[in-house]
């Protein structure tokens, strides 16, 4: 493993917040969140071997734009157990509303994922003696992914509490923060205008092409640009066919 870490802004105080980031809209909604209930934010990315590199350049923009405490991009290969069109040589599908009744779990669900980040997370924020981790985790405008339900987060809320130390010894507990997991994508998006968020600095494709626009195809394209719509708010996004 190996990590990347830059201090952005060295004179805030506590409360403390682990926010994970992926550079998309959802994250950085949450980030704009918990920035505006007055948290410190610790960000976290991964550079995990997915197909969509330019999301954390697009993370960097935002952790500075958001004024985060200190972002850091975390190391990891899940190329190594594949299995998805994220980080294996699978075609990214085109959108298809009826895909998850036909075919169950997607092809872009990357094996753990949510486990693996939360677990980073859950670390950094022992470390930081943070009272919260925010994921931007969301079970209606969503791919139909299992580690996005409100059965995974408590179940994982429970076990977080189990496995550390300030929890045992009841010095402080942690807590996963879901503020967007019942929102749709309009009343994401409504939230983060409302907060300032440029949605313009973040990408949500999952196979954009080398200069960063957005494929307009995928399921993450698709339920965002129905997002902008159904809200009522012009879409920034860059899109390779216009």
């Amino acid at each position: 493993m190996a990590t990347n870490t830059t201090s952005l802004n060295p004179t805030h105080d506590p409360p403390k917040a682990v926010v994970l980031l992926s550079g998309g809209l959802d994250s950085t909604t949450i980030l704009a969140i918990a920035r505006n209930e007055g948290y410190d934010c610790y960000v976290m990315s991964f550079r995990y071997g997915q197909r969509n590199r330019a999301e954390l350049q697009c993370a960097a923009n935002l952790a500075k734009s958001l004024n985060a405490k200190q972002h850091s991009i975390i190391n990891i290969d899940l190329r190594l157990f594949g299995a998805s069109a994220l980080t294996d040589d699978i075609e990214v599908p085109e959108y298809n509303p009826d895909s998850q009744s036909e075919s169950g779990i997607p092809i872009t669900y990357v094996p753990a994922r949510n486990t693996i980040f939360l677990s980073y997370a859950l670390a950094w924020a022992e470390v930081l003696t943070a009272d919260a981790i925010f994921i931007g985790v969301n079970a209606i405008d969503y791919s139909g992914y299992p580690d996005c339900r409100p059965e995974y987060i408590q179940a994982y809320q429970k076990m977080a509490n189990l496995a550390t130390q300030v929890g045992v010894e009841g010095k402080n507990e942690i807590i996963i923060r879901t503020p967007l997991l019942d929102k749709t994508k309009a009343e994401i998006i409504r939230i983060g205008v409302e907060l300032g968020v440029d949605y313009s600095l973040t990408l949500s494709c999952y196979d954009p092409d080398m200069d960063g626009r957005a494929c307009g195809r995928c399921d993450s394209c698709q339920l965002r640009k129905k997002g902008f719509e159904d809200a009522g708010i012009p879409d920034p996004t860059r899109y390779i066919e216009g």
